[in-house]
């Protein structure tokens, strides 16, 4: 876990220094635009395809979903009742809120179990986070968002999923795979070749929309008990959940090292657009990401990864 954390965080620098020193010709954002879009338009969902079309959907996909599902949850309810004794404004709250129950599951779960686990722990990262951590973020989510937020525009939930290319994949690749229509050679060499990009630029992107400066000791009351939910209680959640209902040994890891997963990367989106307070998400999404490379270890080495 150390060595594979390691050669992420190169990735992950680079994104950083890139985001800096990028040729000035367009704006640093339009670079972290540009590679966003490639892997969120093309890249990413020819992996979810290739992987749903293939996987076996059967009762762990829903053990999978209620999992990912009882974890955002219980990020939500201790978030909440955190914030009834912590002074927070409105719109810190629906940044807290954001913040603590939905984690980078795909960003940092994808690179981090494809090089932990090995590529068959794919199909887990693509489960826990499109059969349930993104549809719940673009709908109670965002219902939130729009809840504690200054923007009274209303954008529906089921527009906003229809605009997730990902999902889209999702839905074409559950269908052929009932469907039971066998994948041809060429199809998968093609989506294989797409695939290879997915990871290091998503890392380059997680370096890219690292928000340094946004770190500032006056948010650190309010970014601890984040980091305590996010990167402990959840996780410890997910797993008492799995051994009690009885999930795949196979799967305990896996789902348990979703659910500690720092902060959503995206969750920026959502609380730019709602007018959240967008710099305090994104202190957290960075001080749960640094964090992460402490609590990581300390999870891989409790579920007996080397």
């Amino acid at each position: 876990m150390i060595t594979a954390l390691i050669q992420m965080s190169l990735l992950i620098a680079c994104g950083t220094i890139w985001k800096s020193y990028a040729p000035n010709h367009i704006a640093a954002t339009a670079h972290r635009r540009a590679l966003t879009d490639l892997v969120f338009y093309i890249l990413l969902p020819a992996l979810v395809l290739d992987i749903v079309w293939k996987a076996p959907l059967d009762s762990s996909s829903l053990h999978i979903s209620v999992l990912a599902s009882t974890g955002i949850a219980a990020g939500l309810v201790l978030m909440w009742f955190l914030l009834k004794v912590m002074k927070a404004t409105k719109k810190q709250t629906g940044a807290l809120l954001l913040a603590a129950a939905f984690p980078n599951a795909t960003y940092l779960g994808l690179p981090v179990l494809s090089q932990v686990l090995g590529p068959s722990s794919r199909e887990v990262v693509v489960q826990y986070d499109y059969f349930a951590c993104t549809p719940i973020l673009l709908s109670l989510g965002m219902l939130l968002a729009q809840h504690y937020g200054d923007n009274n525009k209303e954008i529906h939930p089921l527009k906003a999923l229809a605009k997730i290319p990902p999902l889209w994949a999702v839905a074409l690749g559950v269908t052929l795979n009932f469907l039971e229509i066998p994948q041809p050679d060429f199809i998968h060499s093609a989506l294989q070749v797409l695939m290879g990009g997915v990871i290091p630029l998503m890392l380059i992107v997680l370096g890219m929309s690292i928000r340094w400066d946004s770190l500032r000791l006056n948010y650190l009351k309010l970014l601890l008990p984040v980091a305590a939910i996010t990167l402990v209680c959840v996780p410890i959640t997910v797993y008492l959940l799995s051994q009690f209902i009885g999930l795949n040994t196979d799967l305990v890891t896996p789902v348990t090292l979703l659910a500690a997963m720092p902060s959503m990367v995206f969750g920026i989106v959502i609380c730019e657009r709602y007018q959240l307070d967008t710099e305090l998400y994104a202190a957290g999404v960075t001080f749960t990401t640094v964090l992460s490379l402490l609590t990581l270890p300390a999870w891989s080495h409790y579920l007996g990864i080397s």
